[in-house]
């Protein structure tokens, strides 16, 4: 089998899709990180397409260095190399997985878990402490079991408009004690700041505190885990296995928190879990885009032992799911689980009639 041409989709100006023909008519889709989409189909269509194209697709390791090659990602082109890749290596996982009649956890090794549990993950900021509290309310009320606040200011530290106690003090009242609450401040805190909020959010019993600093200050993220007991999480802005080694052992933190369409495809995710398994680490996968990249996370976390607390899941109007839904199948998602597409590949179709209407 081999590669015959390789497109990238920008769907409804936003979401960059990939497609994989090959000569035995089985096509591969894969889905890139949608931050600047432009710049991401010009490196797969210039610089990463051209490494894979009449190459056999199912020698996923080779492919995934043949494009590691091309881009240079190790010390020129960095993040954006690495988010085309991840596409790319997921639609090859789709392809092999196609080719062999089986869906892509039989390929990881088989499942260890039959649905994906799910936390609600709120994107919405400067909404009031009870307007936020309504919303998590709701969605408990739909079966979710846990539910992720974004309440600090990005880009500012320790901003006196921040009103994350009081947010999560009121979201505590509103959907009781059996709820996990997570809370993300996208590193908005310092380091002393991040200990006196953690110690709060402890008493109000918060499942996990994320990225209190950010993740290239390790020595911080550091002191912060070893002055607070409740669990610090962190990982959605780095790509590489050795990046997440450093987390782990020099940042400490007790979660990590990979992202398929950026740590890049199931070749990368793979070693991620090796090493977090190695150290013992707990895997909630940062998951903000809640069609491709929350099936091939379905996949990676059903076959992933370690993989054991609620994975990430965007309640946020997504067009391409809420308005024009490319999927022919929704997502099953129920009670705070969901099912795992068992067809070959990724298993799930596309509408291409839609694809179509909405790509650029």
């Amino acid at each position: 089998m081999k590669i015959t041409s390789v497109k990238c989709l920008i769907l409804d100006n936003n979401f960059p899709y990939v497609f994989v023909e090959t000569d035995e008519g089985i096509t591969g889709i894969g889905e890139c990180f949608r931050r600047q989409p432009v710049i991401t189909k010009t490196l797969i269509d210039e610089i990463l397409a051209p490494a894979i194209i009449g190459k056999n697709p199912t020698d996923t390791n080779m492919r995934f260095h043949d494009m590691t090659v091309a881009g240079n990602s190790l010390t020129e082109m960095g993040g954006a190399v690495w988010i085309g890749i991840a596409a790319l290596d997921i639609a090859l996982w789709d392809i092999k997985g196609k080719a062999l009649g089986l869906p892509i956890y039989e390929l990881l090794g088989g499942k260890v878990r039959e649905k994906m549990p799910v936390y609600a993950s709120s994107m919405k900021r400067g909404m009031t402490p009870k307007e936020e509290a309504q919303r998590a309310y709701s969605f408990i009320q739909e079966g979710y079991r846990g539910y992720k606040l974004h309440s600090a200011i990005p880009g500012k530290i320790d901003d006196p408009a921040d009103q994350t106690i009081k947010t999560v003090t009121e979201v505590r009242k509103a959907i009781g004690d059996d709820m996990d609450i997570l809370v993300d401040v996208n590193g908005a805190y310092s380091r002393h700041h991040s200990i006196e909020i953690g110690k709060q959010l402890e008493q109000l019993g918060v499942f996990h505190f994320e990225e209190p600093r950010p993740h290239y200050d390790l020595e911080g993220l550091a002191h912060v885990a070893d002055n607070l007991d409740i669990p610090i999480a962190s990982g959605e802005n780095i790509y590489t296995p050795y990046e997440y080694k450093d987390l782990i052992t020099r940042g400490k933190v007790d979660i990590i928190q990979p992202d398929i369409v950026k740590s890049p495809g199931f070749t990368t995710l793979i070693k991620i879990g090796s090493i977090a398994e190695a150290y013992e680490i707990p895997i909630t996968c940062h998951n903000t885009q809640p069609i491709l990249s929350t099936v091939a996370h379905a996949h990676f976390v059903a076959a992933t032992q370690i993989a054991t607390y609620e994975q990430e899941y965007n309640i946020e109007h997504i067009s391409i799911r809420d308005d024009y839904p490319i999927l022919k199948e929704p997502l099953n998602i129920k009670n705070g689980f969901m099912e795992i597409p068992n067809k070959p590949g990724l298993g799930v179709e596309l509408d291409m009639k839609m694809v179509e209407k909405l790509s650029s």
